[in-house]
């Protein structure tokens, strides 16, 4: 087992990783820019190093400096959290070409499942159904025409190398194509310098599932449920739960074995998510996300298991200490992404925290690095807090997540928590009967 871990990454889930290093007896090493030289995981972990000014680029992805700091802090493996290097394979690639373990899955399966084109080729070929849509990259404009007249409209063009919803763009007819798809190329070129895009289906009423997946070296892998993260603002997760509202127990078994499955074939190793689009009674794979994510979490509290941990546990090269069969599902989880934002514009709301109370009681877990005279940094992303809560089924569960929500406060900046009290409260959302686009057309229709 690993000594000392080097955490490549900022906020709650720096935190996160820490407290889960904690609890394995494992030493920390935390690296900051100088805009968060007082953030609580710098603050808690047994060595921190600055790694440059604010700018993203030039500390949290500036790699030559990381991987200083994990040489002269003398740390063994590298965790890289999520966003910024953790799907990066030629991060993973050097930091094993140093001598330090990369915590995730090899550079080989970050880049097979990273290009959106090659990742539905492959899950295709191992029995995953797919979008209807290209066959691969579209070569220019009249390859775009014929592909969606053969596959009919609304359809989607999404970059190849794309997530996080850049590169996307909805063609609702012929006449509307061309635009779309040279948007979507030009923003795929400017947020991944590769301009490549491929074709799907546009389905009118999906939700979206995605599959909690756990592999490790002695070719073992399993499954740990759905997750339901339908609730979404220009493809941005608000809102996620386990398990889906509108899942079956036979829906749930199969699509989780045949993801295991996948992984298995492919030999992958660490945690990841395989995420489909849903409806009418079908599974359509859209992409795999090959590193922990926010909403591992209600995961977590539906099984009882550590995730990250278990991370750890696969990258040192030690087996899963789970069979399929000892992951019993538990309850109902639910995840409220609580962001620096204005509840009305979505505008950034960064600033100095002047209180700070999360809700506590049976079944509530709040992920924040948050504390009282902390200043939120205007620099990164804008989620500052994870609430998630636990019942014994949905309706204890939603119970629970309203008196969660009147108890926390966070003063000094304006948040997103009024957002969240008015959604739980909508009657679509207490009878689980939403899709990807509820959440957008709520919106639309209050503003």
């Amino acid at each position: 087992m690993f000594e000392k871990i080097l955490i490549a990454n900022r906020g709650e889930i720096a935190l996160r990783i820490h407290r889960a290093c904690r609890e394995m007896g494992i030493r920390t090493v935390a690296v900051h820019s100088s805009a968060d030289a007082d953030a609580m995981h710098v603050r808690l972990a047994d060595e921190s190093v600055c790694i440059g000014p604010p700018p993203a680029k030039l500390s949290y992805l500036n790699i030559p400096a990381i991987l200083t700091a994990a040489s002269i802090t003398g740390a063994d493996a590298i965790h890289p959290g999520i966003g910024f290097l953790s799907e990066n394979a030629n991060f993973a690639e050097m930091v094993e070409e140093h001598g330090f373990t990369f915590i995730g899955p090899t550079a080989e399966h970050i880049r097979l499942m990273g290009d959106k084109v090659t990742a539905k080729k492959t899950v295709k070929a191992l029995g995953l159904p797919t979008v209807p849509g290209s066959d691969g990259a579209l070569t220019d404009l009249q390859n775009a025409k014929e592909t969606a007249a053969a596959i009919g409209y609304p359809v989607l063009i999404k970059a190849s190398a794309g997530g996080g919803g850049k590169g996307m763009k909805v063609a609702s007819s012929a006449a509307e194509l061309e635009e779309a798809y040279n948007l979507a190329r030009s923003e795929a070129l400017a947020a991944f310098g590769n301009d490549e895009v491929y074709m799907e289906k546009y389905l009118q009423h999906p939700r979206h599932i995605e599959i909690q997946l756990l592999g490790d070296t002695h070719g073992n892998a399993v499954h740990f449920g759905e997750r339901d993260c339908s609730i979404q603002r220009r493809h941005q997760k608000v809102i996620e739960e386990a398990p889906s509202p509108g899942l079956n127990a036979s829906e749930r078994k199969e699509i989780g074995a045949c993801a295991a499955n996948v992984l298995r074939k492919i030999g992958y190793r660490g945690v990841g998510t395989i995420e489909f689009l849903y409806e009418n009674g079908k599974f359509y794979f859209i992409e795999m996300n090959t590193r922990l994510q926010i909403e591992h979490t209600i995961s977590e509290m539906v099984t009882g298991i550590d995730l990250v941990r278990e991370q750890i546990r696969v990258a040192s090269g030690l087996p899963l200490s789970y069979k399929q069969e000892d992951i019993v599902m538990n309850g109902h989880a639910i995840e409220c992404r609580i962001n620096a934002e204005d509840p009305e514009t979505f505008t950034p709301s960064p600033g100095k925290i002047a209180g700070f109370h999360p809700p506590g009681g049976l079944g509530v877990r709040v992920d924040s690095a948050l504390y009282e005279g902390y200043r939120v940094p205007p620099h990164y992303d804008s989620m500052i807090a994870k609430l998630i809560v636990h019942g014994t089924n949905r309706n204890e569960c939603l119970l629970r997540l309203r008196r969660a929500l009147e108890e926390f406060v966070i003063g000094g900046i304006q948040t997103t928590l009024p957002l969240h009290r008015r959604l739980i409260a909508e009657h679509d959302f207490i009878n689980g009967d939403y899709d990807i686009h509820w959440l957008e057309n709520y919106l639309e229709h209050k503003s």
